[in-house]
């Protein structure tokens, strides 16, 4: 989502202080480190190692062993060849009377001996499956042998009933590929944008780094990957997103729309009772092979701490309230009672004191929220300043499960002009008034007067497929399980006893004012040049690109190739995510969408004398050719988070490559991300469209650049948001989203049963603005929409 403008803003973090160090000290510290943090956390997950790690074994299982081995000795049988009189005569003599207890224990032991030696192989067994990815290679709707064979094996090998974390120890570790590859498909990648002078010379910078100072920056990385989980995650997020001192908002940050507030808030503390109790089942690709669960465990509980130089990230066990905010003043809800969580009506009777309440804001407490959203530097400064009271408001604001932010305003769509107001609605979820989200928290749940509702989230902790799981848990959950009374309240019956939120002081000393005002005013300007526009296409969806036998991202990346060059008329570096969760604590991969074949796409559709059939042929080895690199990154063999590592690496030897040089000083001026839809089972999409997010956005990771993020909405509907900046002369959002419309049905015209869409748009004109909302009015933002503040 947001990565790609941290991931071209992370030279500015590594300052000179932080790289002239000596030689090779600083690296093999860092590497060091690197896996001692591992370790710490490995051990810190040791409860849910205890009840995970013997899987796909069971702790019944070892009872079973023993008991098997107990009536074999009855039986004057000897499983363990003469093993157990060995362990016997290690035991103490307790004398003749306790010869019997003797062999229990030695029977236990050696039971347990061989239950661990048995789990261990199955663990590895899974892991060596797990490293196979000619499945994900393969061609689309093809299976080779190998692959059969693997699939019968990994089911054989992964049991049954997986919990969350149950795969973590059998996931393979993400492998670091060979630098040859890397500049081979990194000088690919660029190729289609440069000059040929300029191409000339970014190839003799490449090859001059691969004979003088490759082979000793891999050796370091190869090194860090046998001694750490993962070989570029943990450094990923501390140099992209931690050493950051950009503000937040906008540049490290997310939304996510949806609607109905009653029952928001317990559906997201009832995700986190089951992500505790581990109920929450793995992630698994064709429905087998699983994904890396680490992220999840930073959902809650979480904050982003600023620092002079650093951010932190500080997770907390557990929680037992929510920081709110509302007109200007900070409270803090208890979730639970000494019978367990407060049940949606007692919530909702919490938020309602609220919003009755009448008291005003202290001095500057209506803005203290603005420094969440300055440069991290100077809110860390802020922090250091805060006396007794406003230290323990701050932490309990950054203690809180997550933060609650009850707007006094509406949004969401409106009959009077829905275009206007969606693109407001997700400007306000990214943005805000800029002093009303705390963009720390590592989500903050928005809700409007009218009952709409979304997310904003910041990106640090983990990435958007995490967040969106728990969205949708969060929206089946209230719509299908809690549910609303006859008269809009939530079910069931307030508890007059409750002790009432209690309102958070802030004693804020004099020297502080101007930094509040300042962020106040940096946020605004920030939030102003901001331009969000949410683009509703609903002729045709992933059904229709299914038909064509084509993958629906690739399609929808290819055809954002046209729409781009259609706006800009120049191709440009185009950033794609890709996850890596296959590998243990995967993040994310960069796919390079601007290739030669997509290039060549282009220029035939724009060349009149093409035909439509060499249109579609080249645009058919277009989606080849980004399926190719998709599957290469999602396998671990990208380009993007391997060169990443290598220069973290030379910073640290402070050695001066012109090529990686070259490679971050590189503009993506289009960053695209695709939104998925990952729990198709807890809603039909089809019978229920009123229940379905519409996905979310970010902002654009160049000055002069656009942002795209994109969501399958059911078979028949694609929502795409477009972020760019006001001040660019060269973006406009709505622009650039009449040119998506328009290369949609470009392409799908290519394909002979896709020509009707586009006469059938030509006939209508697409004006009626009805056609365009009418089926995304209920699909986004749902039946409740009459829902005032009494019905929180």
């Amino acid at each position: 989502m947001a990565e790609a403008h941290q991931a071209v803003g992370f030279r500015s973090s590594l300052t000179s202080d932080g790289a002239e160090v000596e030689l090779s000290a600083p690296v093999l510290q860092e590497i060091y480190l690197s896996g001692l943090r591992s370790w710490k956390r490995h051990l810190s997950r040791f409860g849910n190692d205890f009840l995970t790690g013997v899987f796909p074994a069971s702790p019944l299982s070892w009872l079973f062993l023993f008991s098997t081995i107990q009536l074999s000795w009855f039986l004057q049988l000897d499983p363990s060849l003469g093993l157990m009189e060995k362990i016997k005569e290690l035991l103490p003599d307790w004398g003749i009377r306790h010869h019997g207890l003797q062999g229990v224990l030695a029977a236990a032991l050696f039971a347990s001996c061989l239950w661990g030696a048995l789990i261990f192989t199955l663990h590895v067994a899974l892991r060596l499956l797990l490293s196979y990815h000619g499945w994900l290679l393969e061609p689309q709707g093809a299976m080779s042998s190998p692959t059969k064979t693997w699939m019968a094996l990994v089911r054989i090998f992964s049991g049954r009933h997986p919990m969350l974390f149950s795969y973590q120890r059998s996931l393979p570790r993400q492998p670091v590929p060979s630098v040859q590859d890397t500049l081979r498909k990194y000088l690919e990648s660029v190729q289609p944008v440069l000059s040929d002078e300029d191409f000339n010379r970014t190839m003799v910078l490449a090859q001059e780094f691969l004979r003088l100072q490759a082979s000793l920056l891999q050796w370091y990385l190869w090194l860090k990957s046998w001694w750490a989980s993962n070989y570029v995650s943990d450094w990923w997020e501390e140099f992209v997103y931690l050493r950051s001192r950009n503000p937040l908002m906008v540049n490290s940050n997310y939304y996510m729309m949806a609607a109905r507030a009653g029952n928001a808030v317990h559906a997201l503390l009832l995700y986190r009772h089951r992500l505790n109790r581990q109920e929450i089942p793995p992630t698994l690709l064709m429905g087998m092979r699983p994904l890396c669960s680490a992220q999840y465990e930073k959902i809650f509980n979480t904050t982003r701490v600023p620092g002079v130089q650093k951010d932190y990230i500080h997770h907390l066990h557990d929680s037992q309230h929510v920081a709110v905010f509302h007109r200007g003043r900070f409270f803090l809800v208890g979730t639970h009672s000494p019978n367990g969580l407060l049940s949606p009506r007692a919530l909702e009777q919490q938020f309602q004191r609220i919003l009755e309440d009448s008291s005003p804001a202290c001095p500057h407490e209506e803005h203290l929220a603005a420094l969440t959203a300055a440069p991290r530097g100077m809110w860390a400064e802020v922090r250091r300043s805060l006396k007794t009271q406003a230290a323990e408001a701050l932490e309990a604001v950054e203690g809180a499960a997550f933060f609650v932010s009850l707007d006094s305003e509406p949004a969401g769509l409106t009959k009077e002009d829905p275009a206007a107001s969606l693109d407001a609605y997700a400007h306000l979820l990214l943005a805000g008034r800029g002093h009303d989200r705390w963009f720390d928290k590592s989500f903050t749940l928005i809700v409007f007067s009218n009952g709409k509702l979304g997310l904003s989230v910041e990106h640090s902790w983990a990435d958007c497929p995490i967040s969106g799981h728990m969205w949708e848990f969060t929206l089946a959950t209230e719509c299908f399980q809690l549910g609303y009374s006859a008269d809009g309240h939530c079910k069931g019956h307030p508890d007059p006893m409750l002790p009432w939120p209690r309102r958070l002081q802030w004693d804020l000393p004099d020297q502080i004012h101007p930094s509040i005002s300042l962020a106040l005013r940096g946020a605004k300007a920030l939030s102003e040049n901001i331009d969000c526009h949410v683009l509703p296409f609903s002729h045709f969806g992933k059904s229709f690109i299914r038909r064509c036998h084509l993958s629906s991202d690739s399609f929808i990346q290819i055809t954002l190739q046209l729409a781009h060059f259609r706006d800009r008329g120049q191709f440009c570096l185009t950033y794609e995510s890709a996850m890596t969760r296959l590998f243990l604590e995967g993040r994310t991969e960069t796919v390079r969408s601007c290739t030669r074949e997509a290039c060549s796409f282009v220029r035939a559709m724009e060349d009149k004398e093409k035909t439509d059939p060499q249109c579609l042929t080249l645009f058919r080895e277009a989606v080849d050719k980004h399926q190719a690199l998709l599957k290469a990154a999602m396998s671990g063999q990208g380009a993007d988070r391997h060169l990443f590592a290598l220069y973290i690496v030379s910073r640290f030897l402070h050695l001066q490559s012109p090529f990686l040089a070259q490679v971050y000083s590189e503009q993506w001026q289009l960053s695209t991300s695709q939104i998925p839809v990952q729990q198709m089972h807890l809603f039909d999409v089809h019978n229920y469209p009123d229940y379905v997010s519409s996905g979310g956005g970010f902002g654009p990771a160049d000055d002069h650049g656009y942002g795209v993020s994109y969501i399958f909405m059911g078979n028949d509907m694609i929502t795409f948001h477009i972020s760019s900046k006001k001040s660019s002369t060269k973006t406009d959002s709505h622009r650039l989203g009449q040119h998506i419309e328009d290369a949609l049905l470009d392409v799908a015209s290519l394909f002979q049963t896709g020509q009707h869409l586009k006469r059938r748009f030509r006939r209508t004109g697409e004006k009626d603005l009805r056609h365009k909302y009418g089926s995304l009015s209920s699909q986004t933002w749902g039946s409740k929409a009459t829902m005032t503040s009494s019905d929180f």
